[in-house]
């Protein structure tokens, strides 16, 4: 089926949702006023309050936000057909992601840069925000975990896939001493930095296949399973405690360019190309039983995809260090719902990479070799992309490698590139990698803020986020936790779980937001904005989370996540019953 109207389609849409409906939101319900003094100013510490220039600040919130939720979910959830996953990208982001960001973002940046559990709290009240932190603890931990797993599983025994990404951290190290401490933050440092980092990042992936082809160096990057998810953890606990300006920002900033870049480059070249989908529209397994997602099309195609629509771990970026960095009000419109947009491109533009690989070879690269035996298939290109490669790709399930394979065919099928389609999945991997490991650099900072805030309720020193033993301490209990998933977990068990995990704490931060639309009486007509995608979603979610719970994880003995569903659930709905009163009261 040809792609070019599924791709233009999807691009006007969001587009218009950009001009017109984010332009209402800033205008009328959120009355954004760049005369009001952000937090990064009034709370100015050179740590973590810091004003931000609108770009890189822009490039920050892009990369923590869009880890690998927008590029696995799409692919997992393309086992159910292209279209009913298109259709959600593309109407979900502009009427609920989009605007969940915007609105949490604003919120925070009107509370001081503080929590979304904190907002809720004064908001809602003291039972909702102490909910709201129980949820995002468990989201937290659950969400990088997935994440993780995802990198876990794209990068083991890969020599050339591991130094390319290990080298992106020593990069974004140098360009944030040259930035803010040999030149002062100024434009021309961040262009120059930016430029010289994108450079070295891309002759990194080159220097990659020397380095998987030497007897020597491919024996030090060539790593197992448990060393990859050490080696994570160390990278998320050292990136959770330095500077933002010394590692964060910079390597976001950085990987913001071969992010956008990559994204901008993969659109033109399925406009050149033109793949056709050849996955059909609705397959067979939309009534269930399916080999990756065990469940029915309706609710689990919302649930797969999640961070590409709408996404509650978007809320604690939005609440977490991104109000923090913000020099203007006027900022947040493209920040907070630009941001997403292209978050939802990204997910448009991996769905079409998935959706153009043969069914046959997409479920054998997804799925165990003794599952696909069950399915009474055969590969159709699987050998001969596995010799271009030069690794085995079968049976590597997560998402992770059918995309980066679906991207390199893509990219390879451009003119004079045919014979580069190992550089070209290499180069996939490596961005794949870098949407991952900026979410989870990020979002265990969010967490350790999180788990100081609520300590400091009972110590008020621990609360204080420049006191080093208490970002040590808060930093190794976030990092133990995602570990653990990780060490023990899969793909199956973990991404059923995130996925709702996620939507459910989406539907709490709509609650948030839809009090705190309400609470600006002036502005509380407009509340729908946050109450219609918290109704669609919070349903979907609760039938998702039942049925999970119900027919996958009780019968398969996994209880822990049985248990942490359910209280997620319940905890979406001890925060309605706390806000409706609220939207109530004239």
């Amino acid at each position: 089926m040809p792609v070019l109207p599924f791709l233009i389609g999807a691009l006007c849409f969001m587009a218009i949702g950009y001009r017109y409906y984010s332009a209402f939101i800033a205008a009328k319900v959120l009355a954004l006023d760049s005369s009001r003094t952000t937090p990064a100013h009034t709370h100015y510490d050179g740590h973590n309050y810091h004003p931000t220039n609108k770009w890189v600040l822009f490039g920050h919130h892009f990369a923590a936000i869009s880890g690998a939720g927008p590029l696995i979910g799409p692919v997992l959830a393309a086992q159910f057909g292209f279209l009913p996953g298109l259709l959600w990208l593309v109407i979900g982001v502009v009427i609920g992601g989009a605007v969940h960001d915007f609105v949490i973002l604003t919120a925070s940046v009107r509370h001081g840069g503080r929590s979304i559990a904190e907002i809720a709290r004064r908001e809602i009240g003291t039972v909702a925000g102490g909910v709201t932190s129980l949820s995002i603890l468990f989201i937290v931990v659950i969400a990088l975990a997935g994440l993780g797993l995802a990198v876990v599983n794209a990068l083991h025994e890969s020599a050339w896939g591991t130094f390319t990404i290990s080298m992106s951290v020593p990069l974004a190290l140098a360009m944030g001493i040259y930035i803010y401490k040999m030149r002062g933050g100024s434009d021309s440092a961040i262009k120059r930095g930016s430029a010289v980092g994108v450079a070295l990042l891309l002759f990194a992936v080159v220097a990659g296949k020397w380095v998987g082809d030497s007897p020597t160096w491919s024996g030090v990057f060539t790593l197992s399973k448990g060393q990859i998810t050490v080696a994570i953890a160390l990278y998320g606990f050292v990136a959770s405690v330095l500077p933002v300006w010394l590692l964060l920002c910079p390597r976001d900033y950085l990987s913001s360019y071969m992010k956008l870049g990559t994204i901008a480059f993969l659109v033109i070249a399925v406009l050149i190309v033109q793949p056709d989908l050849k996955m059909p529209p609705i397959t067979q397994w939309a009534d269930g039983g399916g080999p990756i997602i065990p469940g029915k099309l309706f609710p689990f195609v919302f649930i797969t995809i999640a961070c590409g629509a709408i996404s509650g771990f978007h809320s604690l970026v939005a609440s977490g260090t991104t109000p923090k960095m913000i020099a203007n009000e006027m900022h947040i419109r493209p920040i907070g719902y630009g941001a997403m947009l292209l978050e939802g491109l990204v997910g448009v533009v991996a769905l079409i990479a998935a959706a153009a690989l043969n069914p046959e070879d997409y479920f054998a690269i997804n799925v165990s070799a003794s599952k696909f035996a069950q399915l009474g298939m055969a590969t159709v290109d699987l050998p001969h992309l596995e010799a271009q490669v030069g690794e085995n790709v079968a049976g590597r399930p997560g998402g992770a490698v059918s995309l980066a394979v679906g991207m390199a065919k893509i990219f390879s099928s451009l003119p004079f590139m045919e014979r580069l389609l190992g550089y070209w999945y290499h180069f996939a991997i490596m961005f794949e990698a870098l949407f991952i490991l900026t979410t989870i650099d990020t979002g265990t900072r969010v967490a350790r803020f999180l788990v100081q805030e609520s300590g400091g309720k009972l110590w008020p020193r621990f609360g204080k986020n420049d006191w080093l033993p208490g970002a040590l301490i808060s930093t190794a209990l976030v990092v133990g936790g995602w570990s653990y998933f990780i060490w023990t977990g899969s793909i199956s068990t973990i991404w059923p779980m995130f996925g709702i995990s996620n939507q459910l704490l989406a539907s709490i931060a709509l609650c948030v937001g839809t009090t705190f639309i309400v609470n600006s009486k002036r502005r509380r007509r407009y509340a729908w904005v946050t109450l219609a995608p918290l109704a669609f979603v919070g349903t979907i979610t609760v039938t998702a989370g039942y049925q999970t719970i119900r027919y996958n994880f009780i019968p398969n003995g996994a209880y822990l996540n049985a248990i942490l569903t359910a209280i997620m659930m319940v905890s979406l709905g001890i925060v309605l019953a706390c806000s409706i009163p609220k939207w109530l009261k004239k």
